[in-house]
This record gives structure tokens, sequence and C-alpha cells, in this order.
């Protein structure tokens, strides 16, 4: 190996390292530099920073703008659903970056321009998204207190996005930016609950229009990016709560879901294998969202946790959970410690597991491959 070729590589080392040592920072930092200037993020309401508002994403969380919904870190309300910061929260501090603007707040307050608002990335995931588009529902009669947005509706944002750069930064956009696709799917299984639309329709649907949205991206010069699989689902307050009880793995989680949501991320992972063959400039990396969760069930207190099933802000008993009096509800409660809970309304997260989360991802634990793999690409320009 050459002396020049072991210099590159210590110095992209060095920075990885020093980027890692900044996943817990809490402001960005002048003068440090950003592994990316940019990130776009796309997904649902375990990403979405602010493009749902009060009274819609999933149904029976209508709650979002009401207290104690924001009250660990930000101590008001953003639209977020949890406490505090989401996962692509701690990812933007992480690349000292500002938090992600939803898109629908930019298209509110500058129309069709393009600002300093959106200058380190935009946020396009919403809450309550599909991957299958929302005509599919409505034919099958599923379309009862459902989020109309679909990944491709995130598509079209971005597309309408892009219409406002000019061509230079659409470039400088592609070749310098993170495009961080969040977990996204998991409400495609859940609206189709008890029809007569099977699991496996779901999964053939969802992973074909999963695959177009990333070939999209790809085709328009997207290099670096992280894709999420689903979450060990069976193991979320609310499918805690309606599951049969004889319906648990050896975790305690509901098998048959977290089964389902296994069996999603293998075939999610065999597209994104074809993906990095048919596009190999690019750099594709799986999150384990599945096995990361599963870890901190297995020894939550390793993490700080205390409580695996139970939701921090929520009402009654076994799980402090009921479908119609959720969180931000007149009637519901909301934890003293949300960070010793895994759950935080009985759907989404605590600020605390998804800080443990983007952790899991960023220092490689359980993305493949590692994502200072990717980081490395990117700081060398391959």
């Amino acid at each position: 190996m050459s002396p020049s070729i072991s210099l590159i590589l210590a110095t992209a080392v060095s920075t990885a390292i020093l980027f890692l040592s900044t996943i817990s920072s809490a402001a960005p930092t002048s003068g440090v530099r950003r592994p990316f200037n940019r990130i776009y993020a796309f997904g649902d309401s375990f990403t979405d920073t602010g493009n749902s508002r009060s009274g819609e994403g999933p149904a029976g969380f209508g709650h979002l703008s009401s207290f104690p919904y924001g009250m660990t870190y930000f101590l008001r309300p953003t639209n977020r659903y949890s406490d505090g910061r989401l996962t692509i929260d701690f990812v933007a501090q992480s690349m000292n970056l500002p938090f992600l603007p939803p898109y629908l707040s930019l298209r509110s307050t500058n129309g069709s321009k393009s600002t300093a608002a959106d200058s380190y990335g935009v946020n396009f995931a919403v809450s309550g998204a599909t991957v299958i588009e929302h005509s599919f529902f409505s034919e099958n009669n599923l379309t009862l207190d459902m989020t109309p947005q679909s990944i491709e509706t995130e598509l079209g944002w971005f597309e309408k996005y892009l219409e406002t750069l000019e061509t230079r930064d659409k470039v400088s956009l592609f070749n310098d930016s993170l495009f961080w696709i969040g977990e996204i799917g998991v409400n495609d299984y859940a609206y189709t609950v008890g029809s007569a639309v099977s699991s496996d329709t779901i999964r053939e649907l969802s992973i074909s229009t999963h695959t177009r949205f990333l070939e999209t991206l790809l085709n328009k010069g997207v290099r670096y990016m992280l894709v999420q699989g689903h979450p060990a689902t069976g193991c979320l307050t609310l499918t805690m709560t309606l599951a049969a009880q004889d319906d648990r793995d050896n975790l305690g989680c509901v098998k048959s879901v977290n089964n389902q949501s296994y069996t999603h991320n293998l075939a999610l992972q065999s597209k994104l294998e074809e993906l990095r063959i048919k596009y190999p400039n690019a750099t594709i990396v799986y999150a384990d969202y599945w096995n990361a969760y599963r870890k901190v069930i297995k020894n939550p207190s390793k993490y700080g946790i205390s409580e695996k099933f139970k939701a921090c802000c929520g009402i009654g008993e076994p799980y402090n959970f009921q479908v119609f009096d959720t969180c931000g509800s007149a009637s519901a409660t909301a934890c003293k410690e949300p960070s010793r809970y895994i759950n935080w309304d009985g759907v989404h997260l605590t600020e605390g597991m998804y800080k443990v989360m983007a952790d899991m991802f960023l220092d490689g634990s359980f993305t493949r491959p590692k994502f200072s793999y990717l980081l490395n690409k990117k700081l060398n320009g391959l």
C-alpha cells in the first residue's frame, strides 16, 4: 500500500471516529466538519418531524399538538409522536446539522421557493403513511380514519422540491446528501387487520412499491442511502394489548406480528442486495431495526430501561393503554421518567429508545454494511 493511500485511509478513519464520537451532541457546533451537508428523510410517524398536524396521522392519536407530547426535550409539542427527539433528530445532531424542517411547513411559509430554512435538508416523512398507494385501501374499503399519504406522495413532494433548485444545486444535492429512508410499511399491515387482504399480498405489494421508490431515487443520482427495516412490531404496546394471550414469542412479544415483520424485512433485504448490484456507484446501508429493538427487549437495564411493554403516556391496565383514550386525552397521564420506557404512547417510542436506536445504527452495531463504511465512501468521494 502506497504512503498516499495509507494517509487517505488514516484520515478517513480518524474523521469517522471523530464523527461517531459526536453522536450524543445536543446541538450543532461551529467549525466542525460535517460528513454530509444535507439529509433528506422519508418514512412514517417514527421519522415525521411535523408533516402531520393534530387530528391527522395514525387513527386514535389525534392529540399530537397537546402536552405531554414534546415534554422531554422541546418542553412543548412539536408535532412529533414522542416525548422528545426521534432517531432522525439524533442523526442530524450527530452530523452537526440542525433538525430537519418538515416539507409541509416549508410549503406553507415559503410557497414553492427554496430558502435557507431547507439548506441542510428536508423531512418528507408523514405520520400514518403507507408504502402501498391509498387507492388500494380505498378499493378494499379500508380507508376509515386512514392517512391518505403514501411513500409515493413523499416522492412527489421531493420532486416538487427539486423543481425549486438550480441545476448545479441538484448535482451537489445528490453527491453530498444522506438519504435516510425511515421505517415505513407497518401501517400497510395494520390497516388490513381483520380484512380479507392477506399479509402475503401486503408484503408483495409493499416490497415492490418500496423498491420502485428506491430505484427512482437512485436513478436521479442518489449515492448515499440508509434504509430502515421494520422494528419488532409485536413488542409495541398496542399489539400486546390487542393480541391473544397465547400468541407470544420467547421475548414475551406477539409472535405472529413479529414473524410478519421479520418476513417483510427478509424480502426487503433481498431487494436491497439486488439494488446494490444494479447501482454499484451507490452505497446502500440496511438498518436492522428488528434485531436492534429485540436486543433492548432482551436486556433493557443495559440501556437504562425498566419497562419493556407499558406505555409511558396513557391510561388503563395492564399496559397503560386504551385504544380510544390515548396519550394527550384528558384522562391520560405521562410517567415521570420516559427514558425508562421503550413505548411512549403505545405505538410510538420514547426519546430514550429513539436515542438507543440511533446509536446502534450510527455505530454500525445493526447496519449492513456498517455505517462507517458509507461514511468512509463519502469522505473519500467514492
